[in-house]
């Protein structure tokens, strides 16, 4: 009985420590399987610079739309506090989920961190940032004892990444934060204390570029981070090119309906519904006559033109 015992807590202080380890790189690829594109080599889904570049002008509305229609449901977390409200993040997620202390636990994992050549449990995920990146943490909301990331952290985390992060806890040191030019945050409070507070373990990482919970979201390592307008949404990888080219053509139909509701051509009515095949004609020929004005590449609008049928 006591050997069936001392086997059965191993098993369990295995789980536990395979649990707070970095994702390994075959679970990460599972898991992530509906992604066919380039990966980075821990087998994280590689969103190309390009994509990246071309969601900037990607609203909430457009990115949920496409979402939904896939079954995502779950992608989208709102109310938070922002650093550089007037400006987006856009980046290739990196996770990290926390729990709060508890010291068997931690002191286990910190253990074999240290055998690593580790030192704070809160620097761990910064370590594996590259430029594009965000880092996206579960700190559980914690408020008082909880900030992971303060001036130090947020500036090694901008110079590893070139971006902010989205926290889903208190950060600390905010007046050096905001001092970090280009350093896009979503937090959800501040507060002046730290999760290691007079030796009190208050949180713990339990996970890196698992699958994890940000406010009502679920967040999976590569998925990429769009934050505008007070929110971030979290676009699985496989879709982003959908939604980047959803976005285009909605942004170019909307220029096209504007300016013929302007010149008297057509009612509101007739541009606020599904078009008729008059109206997409017109469209297809206005798109043709303003290929090279447009805030589209040329290749994207032809490449949209080669499969009209009209």
């Amino acid at each position: 009985m006591k050997r069936i015992l001392l086997i059965s807590l191993h098993l369990l202080t295995c789980s536990l420590l395979s649990f707070a380890q970095q994702i390994s790189k075959e679970e990460l690829i599972y898991l992530t399987r509906e992604w066919t594109g380039e990966r980075f080599e821990d087998g994280r889904p590689k969103v190309s610079d390009e994509l990246l570049k071309r969601m900037r002008l990607v609203t909430h509305d457009e990115a949920w739309a496409v979402m939904k229609n896939a079954g995502y449901f779950y992608q989208y977390a709102d109310g938070w506090e922002v650093i550089n409200p007037d400006s987006i993040l856009i980046g290739r997620a990196v996770t990290a989920t926390f729990l709060p202390g508890r010291p068997d636990i931690h002191n286990a994992i910190d253990e074999r961190g240290k055998a690593a050549g580790k030192k704070g449990q809160n620097s761990w995920p910064v370590d594996l940032l590259v430029k594009g990146d965000v880092y996206v943490a579960d700190q559980f909301g914690i408020h008082v004892n909880g900030p992971t990331i303060g001036d130090n952290v947020g500036n090694a985390i901008f110079a590893k990444s070139g971006n902010g992060i989205v926290y889903d806890g208190a950060v600390r040191d905010i007046a050096g934060l905001k001092e970090i030019g280009g350093f896009t945050s979503y937090y959800t409070s501040y507060h002046p204390s730290h999760h290691n507070q007079q030796g009190n373990l208050n949180t713990m990482l339990v996970g890196i570029n698992h699958p994890t919970k940000i406010r009502q979201a679920t967040v999976m390592a590569g998925d990429v981070v769009l934050g505008r307008d007070g929110g971030v949404s979290f676009i699985p990888a496989h879709l982003v090119e959908k939604v980047v080219i959803t976005s285009e053509i909605v942004r170019l139909r909307d220029m096209f309906g504007h300016e013929r509701l302007r010149e008297g051509v057509y009612t509101a009515g007739q541009i606020d519904t599904r078009w008729s095949d008059e109206i997409e004609r017109d469209f297809s020929k206005w798109l043709n006559d303003h290929i090279d004005e447009l805030p589209v590449s040329r290749e994207q609008i032809q490449e949209f033109l080669k499969n009209r049928t009209w």
